[in-house]
Formats: C-alpha cells, structure tokens, sequence
C-alpha cells in the first residue's frame, strides 16, 4: 500500500510540473536579495517602532510581515563607518575604516564585500545611489560614485537631486536667530525645502524609479539578483514634494521631555556639541524640524513602497528576502540632542526589518548588529558563510524570536558604546556614562560615579577591553 501511495504522489507531482512548468521552474530559482538602506533614520520616527504620528505605512506593512528587530545596533554611529563596517562584515576598530572611505582600502582586495561575495556566487549585483559612503548633499546632488567599492557591483546607478536648491518654500532653522536668514542654506546643515513638483525631481525618487525598472528586468533573467537600493532621506537637508509636508502641523509637533538636570551628570564630550543651544534652535524651529524630519521619513516611505509594489506585481516576492535598515539612528531633541554622532541609544539603535519568503511574522528582543546581515543573508541563500567575518549568523532568530546569539554589541562614535540586555556603557576613555536599561531606557540616570555601581562599571570595562582585543586579532592587507 506504502509503494503505491509513493508511486501515485510522484505521478501526481510530475503531472503538476507538466501541467505548471512555470510553478515548478519558479520552486528551483534562488532567492533574490532586496537590501534598502535609508540615511539618518531613527527607528523612534517609525509606526511599527512605536510612533503615532509620524506615517509609514510602507515600512509598517513589511514589519508586519516580517521580523522587526527592536534592539539592533550600527558600528559606528556616522555614516562612512557604518556602511563600510556592515558591508563588509568587521568592526570599525578592526578596519580602522573611518570617515570618507567605502572600507576597501583598510581590507584590502582579498576581502569580499557582501555584495561582491554574491557576485562571486553567481548573483547579478546591482547598487542605485548611496549604499558606501556618499556626501549628502556634496556627492548625491551632482550625482556621484562618492567613496563606492566598483568591486562590489554589476551595474550602478547615482541619483542626482537638487537638494537645498529645489524649487519651493525653503527655510534654514540652524544658526538663524528669529529666521532673519531667509531661503534653504546649502552644505549639510538644517535646511528645509517644501518643494514643487513630484517625486521623480529628486534623488529618492529617481532611486526609487530606476529600481523599479531593475526588478522589472530581473523577473526575466536566470541569474538571482542582489539589489542595493539606498535613499538619502531623511539625511539634511530636509527636502521633499510638499504634499508629504501637509499632514504634518509645526505647531502640534511634540518634543522630547525637557528634564531638569538632563545635563548634570553628562560628562563634556565632542558628541555632544550639536544642542539646541550650540545650534541656535528655538522652540518653534525646533518643531519645524521634526516636522520636516517626518514629512522626509514619509517621502523615504513611500519610495520604499514602489519597490515592494513592484516585487509583488513582477511575481518575485515569494522568492526574494527584503532587508530594511539604516547606517545608524538619529537625535530628534532627546536629551536636547540633534543628529548622530552620540553613542546614545537614539543614536547608536537602529530599525531592522528581514523579511524572508515562509518564515513567519514576529518581533525580536534579541541583541542584534548590522554586521550580522553579511553571514546571515549569505547563509538564507544557501551560500557558505566566509569564515573570517566578525558578524554572527542570526537566522535562528527568525524562527524562534527569543534565541539570542549575542549577550552584547559594540558601537563606535565620540566614544565607545558596550550594550548588553541590562546595561550600557559609554565609555569615553577618562570617564563615561552607565544606564540601567531596564529601570532607565531613556538614559536618564548616569550611574558611571556612583559607588554602589562601581563594580558593574568595573566587570563591563574590562569585557569591553576583552572585546576590542578579540576584534583587533583579524589582519588586512
């Protein structure tokens, strides 16, 4: 009887794939990879990270569908390190990769970046604007390569925009007492351009239009695709088509608690010179910002819909893993904070979203680094994981959220970042900062110099050291 019911299963099987060629030739392709990557996002401006006001539907539906990560962190909390770092799977303080540099230089040509070690496997690699380091606005207006590694790709594309020279009503909130400057100031600073016309004027939206294009192509072709879609926004200067601005009211923009105190117990620090106070921001330029900051963020969103659109209509969702992250978070006024640069947890803490085709929907506590996402999508796709890379597979999480494969992470900015699930340190060398996580998530309480913590201070130190040590064995060239 058992023989029978194998010989009936096996003909029924080779009558579907007679009857559905494309059914059973769509089962043997491998899996695409979608990787997006957004500039200066705090995952604190996105609905499914908690915000009510700010509108991502976009972002909210792929969290919804996949693995949302609430405790995912960069290596570095400015943007050429970050990318370099998570591109190619090392520590910051192992590749001495920083500031305007795409990593290359500091591995060596041995070293296969994420992109370039699926290219090497057989996949067709292709980037659309900035996922090495790019200027914004320096390299993304005129449309330039920046700091990109050509290694690592097939095909590229850059997305050149107007930036603070779009057309609309611009203004400059940093360094402008009373708005008596008036227009958007060019260069990397706090300008704000509600601009005329449609998405397509500026670089998102050509990012956005040229990946489309891309998927639309790669439904046909026999090699897997690994596309790298990077948009600008919500980097400064703040510009978007001005119907992204209309849902959001200045006036009724809310922010962050004003603690008494705040200050008292933060030691002097290079990261934290971009105040309210050093920037010149009132109460009401303030709120002009985070609205702007939203009305970027929604503009990021939608661009981010037409591509998952577009893998939904070309019939390749059910065989790509999406991947939605950013370089590194952002300050929106917490602790009168603005921008990156602070290893803070607004500023160290980043969104991450993996979405992968039969694992189901669910949120991960986990501790998590963006290094990770090198062996872990190569391991999804069936690749075999490079041996010497500083990142740790976590595909376990995605089937069982509460797996963790890190008990901490390590973030470099002015100073350096040693996070575990209770604790974390910011150690600036002489002196730091240590936070309760548990009791005090929004890092109030700085407990570096309290004597009754000095021996937790103490035993992360000293793991802290353990760590910098154990990253710094890997050699370069």
């Amino acid at each position: 009887m058992k023989r029978k019911l194998q010989i009936v299963f096996i003909a029924f099987s080779l009558a579907s794939a007679v009857c559905c060629p494309l059914a059973a030739a769509e089962r043997q392709k491998p899996t695409n990879v979608l990787f997006i990557i957004s500039d200066d996002l705090t995952a604190t401006a996105l609905g499914c990270y908690g915000n009510n006001v700010c509108q991502t539907p976009n972002i909210d539906r792929l969290a919804f569908e996949g693995t949302r990560f609430s405790r995912a962190y960069c290596q570095a909390t400015i943007c050429g390190p970050s990318r370099a770092s998570l591109l190619f799977g090392y520590y910051p303080y192992a590749t001495k990769a920083t500031g305007y540099t795409s990593g290359r230089r500091e591995v060596g040509s041995d070293k296969d970046s994420w992109p370039q070690y699926f290219r090497k496997n057989g996949y067709h690699s292709a980037r659309v604007s900035k996922i090495f380091h790019m200027g914004v606005p320096t390299d993304i207006a005129p449309g330039k390569d920046g700091a990109d590694d050509p290694a690592s790709w097939d095909e590229v594309f850059n997305s050149p925009g107007p930036e603070s020279k779009a057309r609309g009503i611009g203004e400059t909130l940093q360094n402008n007492p009373d708005g008596h400057k008036k227009g958007a100031a060019g260069g990397n600073r706090f300008s704000v351009v509600e601009a005329d016309g449609d998405d397509a004027v500026h670089s998102d939206g050509k990012t956005a239009e040229r990946a489309v294009q891309l998927i639309e192509r790669f439904k046909d072709s026999n090699k897997p695709f690994f596309l790298a879609v990077g948009f600008v926004r919500p980097h400064v200067p703040l510009v978007a088509p001005k119907k992204y601005f209309a849902a959001y009211d200045a006036s009724r923009m809310v922010l962050p608690p004003k603690v008494p105190g705040d200050w008292d117990d933060i030691p002097e620090n290079p990261a934290n010179r971009r105040t309210s106070q050093s920037l010149q921001l009132n109460l009401q330029q303030q709120k002009k910002l985070i609205r702007a900051y939203y009305a970027s963020v929604s503009y990021m969103d939608a661009m981010t819909g037409k591509l998952l659109k577009a893998l939904d209509e070309t019939g390749q969702r059910e065989r790509t893993i999406v991947i939605f992250t950013s370089d590194h978070g952002y300050h929106l006024g917490e602790h009168d904070l603005w921008s990156k640069v602070s290893i803070h947890e607004e500023s160290a803490r980043v969104p991450l979203i993996i979405r992968v085709p039969g694992k189901k929907p669910a949120v991960c506590h986990s501790l998590t680094e963006l290094i990770d996402l090198y062996p872990t999508v190569a391991g999804l796709c069936g690749l075999k994981i490079p041996g010497d890379l500083q990142g740790r597979d976590i595909s376990s999480m995605l089937d069982d959220p509460t797996r963790e494969v890190r008990d901490a992470i390590l973030c470099s900015g002015k100073g350096r970042l040693y996070r575990s699930q209770r604790w974390a340190l910011l150690d600036y060398g002489k002196n730091g900062e240590l936070y309760d996580m548990q009791k005090d998530p929004k890092q109030y309480t700085n407990l570096f110099d309290d004597p009754e913590y000095a021996g937790v201070v103490t035993e992360l130190k000293t793991k802290l050291n353990a760590k910098l040590m154990d990253v710094g064995k890997v050699s370069f060239q």
